[in-house]
C-alpha cells in the first residue's frame, strides 16, 4: 500500500496530549462542538483519542483508536492496530497516491484537538505546544464495523520537517490547521483537496513552546523553555 517510508517525512513521535483548559474549550466552541474534551496526558499509537468529524451536516466528537488500520484481536478480546503497518500518521506527500490515504483524503478528513505533542532527543523528552491557544491537527478517519460494533479510527497527517525544530526532531511536523481552514477540511462534500496543498508546506502556522519535560505521563518541566516563532 505504500503506507510507510523514511524519506523526508517520517512519523512524528507517537505521543500527544489533550488538556481540558480555557484554550481547548475555545477551540471546541470554534469547531461547534458542545462537549468538552477528556484530559489525556499520554495518548500513544493504538490508544484512544478524540477527533472531530462532519457527517450529515453535523459535527461530532468521536472517541476512537489512533491508527488508521484496525483489526479484531485474534483472541476476540477487542481491537488493535494492524501489526504489519504503522498508520498513526499519514504522510502528506502520499495523500493523493496511496490507495488507503487517497480514499480517506477525498471525504473523510478530521480535526484532532491537541494541547501539545512530544518528541525525543536522545533520552530527553520535549513537549511542543502552542504559545497561545490549542492545536487543531489535520487527520483522516474511518469507521470500522465488526458485527454490531462500530470502531472509529483516525490518523494524523505528517508534513515535511520544519528547520526551526531540526535540533529537536528533524523528521516531520503534524499538520496544524487554522480556523479559516476548518470548514473546508471537515466538509465531506468538498471534492477538491488540492486546495489543501499549501497547508502541507514545512511552515509553522503558530508559534511553539519547546519544553523539556520529565515524562509525557506527568508533563513536569525540566529546564528552560525555548520559543520557536510562527512563519506567518
Amino acid at each position: 500500500m505504500g503506507l510507510v517510508s523514511s524519506a523526508k517525512i517520517a512519523n512524528m513521535c507517537g505521543r500527544y496530549n489533550v488538556i481540558d483548559s480555557p484554550c481547548m474549550r475555545e477551540l471546541f466552541d470554534t469547531l461547534g462542538i458542545k462537549l468538552y474534551p477528556d484530559t489525556r496526558k499520554n495518548i500513544c499509537p493504538g490508544g484512544q483519542g478524540q477527533f472531530v468529524v462532519e457527517r450529515e451536516g453535523q459535527r461530532q466528537l468521536l472517541d476512537g483508536m489512533w491508527s488508521a488500520l484496525v483489526q479484531a484481536k485474534p483472541d476476540g478480546s477487542g481491537y488493535r492496530p494492524h501489526p504489519d503497518f504503522k498508520t498513526f500518521n499519514a504522510r502528506s506527500d502520499r495523500l493523493g497516491s496511496s490507495k488507503l490515504w487517497r480514499r480517506l483524503y477525498a471525504s473523510q478528513r478530521t480535526i484532532v484537538p491537541a494541547s501539545g505533542w512530544h518528541e525525543w532527543r536522545g533520552k530527553q523528552c520535549f513537549e511542543l505546544k502552542p504559545s497561545e491557544g490549542a492545536l487543531a491537527l489535520g487527520g483522516l478517519y474511518q469507521l470500522y464495523v465488526f458485527g454490531n460494533e462500530v470502531v472509529p479510527a483516525y490518523t494524523i497527517v505528517a508534513c515535511p520537517p520544519h528547520p526551526g525544530l531540526a535540533h529537536i526532531h528533524d523528521n516531520s511536523l503534524p499538520l496544524i490547521l487554522q480556523p479559516a481552514d476548518f470548514d473546508a477540511w471537515l466538509d465531506p462534500a468538498w471534492k477538491h483537496p488540492e486546495i489543501f496543498q499549501s497547508l502541507m508546506l514545512p511552515r509553522l502556522a503558530v508559534g511553539l513552546q519547546v519544553i523539556p519535560i520529565d515524562s509525557p505521563k506527568t508533563l513536569v518541566p525540566m529546564g528552560q523553555i525555548e520559543i520557536v516563532g510562527s512563519d506567518r
